[in-house]
Order: C-alpha cells, then structure tokens, then sequence
C-alpha cells in the first residue's frame, strides 16, 4: 500500500536536498511544499539529492508535485518546510521498515470517532488513538487563551468607550442649554423635547456604527495583506463576519440610545429658568 505523508520538520530530519543532474528514471517522486520550492530554486521534474543528514545525500528522487499546505495557524510560527513522499520510500531512507510515528485513519460518514477510537484502542496495545477533535481542541490551547486576552480586552474598551459617550453627550446636551429654555418657554412639551433628543443619539449612533464598520473591513484587509505576505500563508488572520457586524451596530445603538436618554432627561427635567441661566 502507497501512502503519501508529510515529513514535518526538515531541520528535525535533518533534510537537505540539493539539485542534481541526474537522470530521473525509476527514481521515486517526491512532493516539494511551493514555499521550499521557491525557495530552492526546483520544478517539477527536477531531479534531487537527499539523505537523513547533510554528509549522507546518496538517495535520488524526483520531484513529481509542488503542492500548497493548507493553511494552519499552529504551524505559521515554526517556519518549517515539508516534503511528502510515498511510505516505502521514507522507511527506505530512513532505514526503519514497518515503523511509523503515527498515521490517519479516515471514518466512514456516521460512524462516531470516539466509538472508532475506543474500538481499535481495545484491540491493540503499544499505540494511542485520539480523534481529530481531541487533537484539535489539544492543539488549540493558546488560541483560546489568546481569545479570551482579546474578549477582556474588548469588555474593557466598550465600558471605556460607554462613559465617553455618555460624557460627550452630557456634553453637547449642555451646549443647547438655551435652545432648551426657548423651546420650554414657548410651550415645547417635555416628552418632545426628549424623543427629539433621543432621536438624534440614535442617528449619532448610526452614522458611527456604519463609519466604524467601515473602518473595521478596512482594518481587517490590511491586516490580512499584510500577514499574508509576511508568513507567505492564505490564513485570514482578521475575519469580520456578519454576525460581529450585526452585535457592532447593536451594541452602539444601545449604548447610544441610553448615553442620548441620560442625558436628554437630565436636560428636560431642569427648570427653564435655571437653563436660561437666571437661577
């Protein structure tokens, strides 16, 4: 049976390949990762030069694929490069026949991966089977404490961000202390003074939640370029999703709405004459 791994860590190998004019015949293929290949310089067809340290390069193969991984966050900072090739050929170069350090074994659609794992672990001793979610959710550990770092960074920011809204609109309600006091004066009900109050922090909050998603899409872009370019990777590091726009503009709409009420009732309940400023 033929099966196509990835060799994780050439450093870790100690692989090194080098091109080689040789002829290709009967010589076994090789996948090259597209970021190696780019870096050395190799095509499909080339021939190289390989061995299990720097001073032992006397195996041949070709290099038949260059292939782009899929993108994975746990990988992006270790700055390896992989090849792939077939099994016989590794265990060859390696001189260790019929040993693996581990291998997938792919699930018929229904069949529980627990269930799968309990069953072959129950019929074979010296291996350990995990599922894919368990090494997943394993794996992923530093980015759900990188997520909840980002979440109170978050909270933080939005009950910063609530006061100083709540100040600026104290602020520009104090500013039409005498419009106030004329509208009282010439019999402007209370309860219309409010809504129109009201409705003008709900259009503030509006018009920011559309200029702040606005910047949050452009943000995110450039993040993503940027990164992008700078691993050499297509992980999107900024996603702004419809759902985080949605609670964005909630959100701001609430917090505008409650900033806009506290501050048009502290206005409308003031005596016209201490607006005018007499008292």
């Amino acid at each position: 049976m033929r099966i196509a791994i990835a060799v994780r860590g050439l450093a870790a190998l100690g692989w090194t390949l080098c091109v080689a004019g040789f002829a290709s015949a009967q010589l076994p293929g090789i996948a090259v990762e597209r970021g190696l290949a780019a870096d050395l310089g190799l095509g499909i067809g080339d021939t190289v030069r390989f061995g299990t340290a720097p001073d032992s390069l006397r195996r041949l193969a070709v290099v038949s694929a260059i292939y782009q991984p899929r993108p994975d966050p746990a990988e992006i900072s270790k700055r390896q490069r992989h090849v792939r090739m077939h099994l016989p050929d590794l265990a060859a170069a390696l001189g260790a026949p019929d040993r693996v350090d581990r291998f997938g074994v792919g699930l018929r659609p229904g069949l529980a991966a627990e269930s799968a794992a309990a069953v072959l672990r129950s019929n074979a001793f010296g291996y350990q089977v995990h599922s894919t979610r368990a090494i997943a959710s394993e794996s992923s550990q530093t980015f759900l404490v990188i997520s909840r770092f980002h979440r109170a960074i978050a909270i933080i920011t939005i009950v910063a961000g609530a006061v100083f809204l709540l100040c600026i609109m104290l602020l520009k309600v104090e500013e039409r202390r005498l419009d106030a006091a004329v509208m009282r004066f010439i019999g402007v009900r209370r309860r219309t003074m409010f809504g129109a109050l009201l409705l003008e922090a709900a259009l503030v909050a509006v018009v920011g939640s559309v200029v702040g998603t606005g910047m949050a899409l452009m943000a995110g872009a450039a993040t993503n370029a940027y990164y992008r370019r700078f691993f050499d990777t297509a992980l999107t590091f900024s996603h702004i999703t419809p759902r985080i726009v949605i609670f964005s503009v909630a959100l701001s709409l609430g917090l505008g709405l409650v900033a806009g009420s506290l501050a048009a009732w502290r206005l409308v309940r003031t005596r016209p004459m201490v607006l005018w400023g007499r008292q």
